[in-house]
């Protein structure tokens, strides 16, 4: 007698159901929120945090607080006290770090050529300043010299007929660039890490995104990450109050 008997197969489970079986543990969310306050420069978001959350801090509060003065110093233009505060921190940074060293010093000049230029246009020290300080180094690298040239171009104009290359090195996003590679450059000092761990991890799920959607394989036209929803609950917005551009 043949058996009637028959295995059915296992209904295929949908691209959402998928997303909603996977359960990430809340003490996960958690380290990465806390990574984030931490690398980014809220600490007192991420001492906070760390307490409610009932978790050790992932760097001491002072070193956290100092990084957040250096980046402070660079988006106000005070470039001096910056390389103070790092020079204090980690003398090291800037010895190994000849490009970075640079920049700042080049940003340093525009900031004194933009000083001037609001100040009667005594451009004697800033010229002194350019001579001793970055010419020296420019001699060494033809990319240095570049960027030498550029921003001297800027004493030969003021500002409301500057070139758009010189307009560029006026706008805030200058400042911005060099305290982002400075930020970078104390975290990968102190950790060997540049970046929040949650800016990896968008990567990678942008990366495997990519890797489906060339595969043809079953993916919505959007997807939605959920950060709408998450955004409600107050932790997340603590950061929020606590402004990295200080005075």
């Amino acid at each position: 007698m043949a058996s009637t008997s028959s295995t059915a197969t296992p209904a295929k489970m949908s691209f959402q159901g998928r997303v909603n079986a996977a359960k990430t543990p809340k003490s996960d969310i958690n380290t990465l929120i806390l990574d984030y306050l931490t690398m980014e420069g809220y600490p007192q978001a991420a001492a906070n945090f760390s307490k409610e959350a009932n978790l050790q801090p992932q760097q001491d509060k002072p070193s956290v607080e100092t990084r957040q003065k250096i980046r402070s110093a660079i988006h106000n233009g005070k470039i001096d006290e910056a390389i103070t505060l790092l020079n204090y921190l980690n003398p090291r940074i800037l010895d190994e770090d000849p490009p970075l060293h640079f920049a700042l010093l080049r940003l340093q000049l525009v900031e004194r050529i933009r000083q001037a230029n609001s100040n009667g246009n005594d451009f004697a020290p800033v010229v002194k300043f350019a001579q001793d300080q970055l010419a020296p180094r420019a001699s060494m690298k033809k990319e240095f010299l570049k960027d030498l040239e550029e921003t001297m171009v800027m004493l030969f104009f003021t500002p409301d007929k500057m070139p758009p290359t010189q307009q560029k090195l006026l706008s805030p996003d200058l400042r911005e660039e060099v305290a982002d590679r400075v930020n970078k450059a104390v975290l990968f000092e102190h950790n060997k890490r540049r970046d929040a761990a949650i800016r990896h991890i968008v990567k990678m799920r942008a990366w495997a995104e990519n890797v489906a959607r060339d595969k043809k394989l079953d993916v919505p036209d959007v997807i939605d990450l959920g950060l709408n929803n998450a955004t409600g609950d107050s932790r997340f917005h603590d950061h929020e109050h606590e402004a990295m551009i200080t005075t």
